[in-house]
């Protein structure tokens, strides 16, 4: 096997920034070699006419150029940060729940975490009676998103409280 073509195993199936030193250990290389071997990996991706590249910003890895990200953001998963994430669970586990109560909740962040799942399309937004907030609950592609079949109702009261535990909620 030539060893480029090992390099792009690794950085294929890692899927994260890899460092030299790493790569050589997975293949037990020679790291000179490996360096070598990647900067002619590098060019051979740049040299042609395709969708990926290799990026080297902070460490080595296999990535789609930014031209082609239309077509990864609709055929991939969302990627949610670990406070957007904790303020969907919220909402998931309360849902119908007032933005304000999310607000008291999860802290003046929560209205743009509120901003970006609706905007990703796992929770609706809808004006309660008196006009002066609003409703939130999870949406049908939060539930695919999550492979939950029906809606967030489902989680048993056990999995509720040990989640609201994690969160804080009862506090």
């Amino acid at each position: 096997m030539d060893l480029k073509s090992r390099i792009e195993a690794v950085l294929y199936v890692t899927g994260k920034a890899v460092e030299l030193k790493e790569i050589a250990k997975i293949l037990d290389a020679d790291e000179a070699e490996v360096e070598d071997a990647m900067l002619s990996l590098i060019m051979d991706y740049s040299s042609r006419d395709g969708a990926l590249e290799i990026d080297d910003e902070n460490g080595y890895i296999i990535q789609v150029k930014s031209e082609y990200m239309d077509i990864v953001e609709k055929l991939c998963p969302v990627d949610i940060s670990n406070s957007v994430l904790k303020t969907l669970t919220v909402i998931a586990l309360k849902e119908p729940i007032r933005q304000s109560v999310l607000k008291d909740l999860r802290g003046s962040s929560a209205y743009e975490h509120v901003q970006e799942l609706i905007d990703k399309g796992l929770i609706s937004r809808k004006k309660d009676k008196n006009g002066r907030s609003y409703n939130l609950k999870t949406t049908p592609k939060f539930a695919e998103y999550f492979k939950i079949k029906g809606n967030a109702d489902i989680l048993s009261k056990l999995e509720t409280e040990k989640l609201s535990e994690v969160l804080e909620l009862n506090k």
